[in-house]
């Protein structure tokens, strides 16, 4: 990890308008958990609900939409990758650094909200906080390699995470339930799923094929990020 490029990033990324969504998308959902919580319309439905369609099916997907493509989609875009590229940096620590630094933003906008409003919600109650935050977690750790390996290999990468997030997981997700098995969503709630004794939660895939699922979004993403990213040139960049 380069701690140039990372300071370059975090000031790139909280100074645009993108910062905006970022804090407006987790503070809905914390105000959404406490109303619910003063008004007494949080039982265990409607807070497994919340958790499940919101905050895992939602806002993670697009704060990691947002992270991943936007530390270094735009500099692809505007040609300004061309500055680190020239410069003595290893290609694969400018992509991993970009990576933690999604990551991190991921973590600190959608994996501890999630957690808090999840405790806000139920408390202790059949474990459906911390299920819910290693869903979290888990997901996070697979959406953001996959969407930074996606701005660099395609500038629309933006329409095609909203695509594959609102349209193949949350449309076809609930229609067709062997899309399952290729929705980072449904593998997130497998962990959730295993973690808590709450029988609303209920993935469509089986822990046992989420994990290596998983693995294999977190680890192929960076990979292909840091192959598509060596094989870029300069003029290409331009």
């Amino acid at each position: 990890m380069n701690a140039t490029i990372a300071a370059m990033t975090y000031r790139a990324m909280l100074g645009r308008r993108r910062a905006l969504l970022l804090l407006a998308l987790p503070l809905l959902l914390l105000v959404l958990a406490v109303v619910l919580r003063a008004t007494g319309g949080d039982d265990l439905d409607t807070s497994v609900q919340v958790l499940e369609k919101l905050a895992v099916g939602t806002i993670l997907p697009l704060l990691a939409l947002i992270a991943g493509t936007g530390v270094i989609g735009p500099e692809i875009d505007d040609g300004q990758i061309m500055y680190v590229l020239t410069k003595p940096i290893p290609r694969r620590t400018v992509l991993l650094t970009k990576l933690a630094v999604a990551l991190s933003l991921v973590l600190a906008f959608a994996v501890v909200p999630g957690l808090l409003a999840g405790l806000i919600l139920t408390g202790t109650t059949a474990n459906v906080a911390p299920a819910f935050g290693a869903a979290l977690l888990v997901g996070a750790c697979a959406y953001t390699p996959v969407f930074t390996a996606l701005a660099v290999f395609s500038r629309n990468a933006v329409t095609i995470g909203l695509l594959y997030a609102l349209i193949w997981e949350s449309l076809l997700g609930n229609f067709a339930p062997g899309a399952g098995a290729a929705s980072v969503q449904q593998w997130a709630l497998a962990v959730a799923d295993a973690l808590t004794s709450a029988s609303q939660v209920d993935a469509t895939v089986k822990l046992a094929a989420a994990v290596p699922l998983l693995l294999a979004a977190a680890l192929g993403g960076a990979a292909l990020g840091i192959t598509r990213l060596r094989s870029l040139t300069i003029t290409g960049a331009e």
